[in-house]
């Protein structure tokens, strides 16, 4: 009777097993659309429907000397995790930074309202997490990821279409489906990549910075009124924010625009919770070289040995 019983429980621990690391494997393989630069939008193309990917805010300046160490190695991280994180960077306006736009300056009082005192730079934050600072936070960071993928259960659907006439380019939203209507808003985030960097700043890095912040558009969804709209050429609300929420911007070279779904920020005061409930990311940009190697392999697989030991062991 006894054999009977530990021949039933193998093969549960196994299907457990198995399908914990099937789940956590999966992200690493989605892959958001990154459109080739030189691509033509004049018929418009739209984003597949997203909205699972997490926010990574980082905090950077021009002048940072780590940061400038780090900057280069963002699009390989990003286009590493694919669709799985939408990665964007603040500028503040602190007097010496060569950017200092004030769509990246709005973005960071928003965290203040939760967290006055920031620390250093680079630092990075996965939906609203405890900051992680410095050269070797990458390691942290993707901890968070994973954290926090396995805590999501559910997301907003979001999907917006991207589309360019002349000189202007315009993103709509074109499909929402999602939650925590009351007290949230849907965010237009456009960053810029290669942006120049002044030949007159102080800069101990190369010669551009990637996925800047210049420009950012909010929409209240409970009322769909238009509360900010920041270094854009329009920003509208023709009928609510769900339905044809849309943005105007001057065309750039290479750039991504970020749609969100969050907390306003006078939600964000009683709540405290600067996550997203969904995000999604259409990019116009060169795709980096995938990294030969992610750290995450190492973890599953390690756990993987693990669990199988203790499987074996039980039974």
């Amino acid at each position: 009777m006894a054999e009977s019983e530990v021949c039933k429980a193998r093969p549960k621990g196994w299907f457990v097993l198995l399908l914990a690391i099937g789940l956590l494997q999966a992200p690493i393989f989605a892959q958001a659309v990154v459109v080739q630069p030189g691509t033509s939008l004049t018929e418009g193309v739209e984003t597949e429907a997203g909205g699972r990917s997490l926010l990574v805010e980082e905090l950077t300046t021009t002048w940072c000397t780590t940061c400038a160490e780090i900057d280069p190695y963002l699009m390989g991280v990003a286009d590493a995790h694919g669709s799985r994180i939408a990665l964007a960077s603040y500028h503040p306006n602190d007097g010496e930074d060569a950017f200092s736009p004030p769509a990246a300056q709005h973005r960071i009082e928003r965290l203040r309202t939760v967290n006055p005192d920031l620390p250093g730079t680079p630092s990075f934050m996965v939906e609203g997490k405890p900051y992680r600072t410095g050269t070797d936070a990458w390691v942290d960071v993707q901890r968070d990821i994973l954290d926090e993928e396995v805590e999501r259960q559910s997301f907003t659907k979001l999907k917006f279409n991207v589309k360019q006439q002349g000189e202007i380019i315009t993103a709509t939203i074109t499909d929402f489906d999602g939650h925590g209507m009351n007290g949230s808003q849907l965010t237009f985030m456009v960053l810029e990549h290669a942006k120049p960097v002044p030949k007159e700043a102080i800069n101990p890095g190369e010669a551009t910075r990637d996925r800047v912040v210049i420009a950012t558009a909010e929409c209240e969804v409970s009322t769909s009124n238009l509360t900010t709209s920041i270094n854009l050429v329009d920003a509208r609300v023709p009928t609510d924010c769900v339905t044809d929420f849309a943005i105007d911007f001057t065309a750039l070279a290479s750039f991504s625009v970020i749609l969100l779904h969050e907390n306003t920020v006078d939600s964000i005061a009683s709540n405290e919770d600067l996550g997203t409930y969904g995000a999604v990311e259409f990019a116009y940009r060169d795709r980096s070289e995938p990294e030969p190697w992610n750290s995450t392999w190492a973890v599953l697989g390690g756990a993987a040995i693990v669990g199988l030991l203790v499987f074996r062991k039980k039974a």
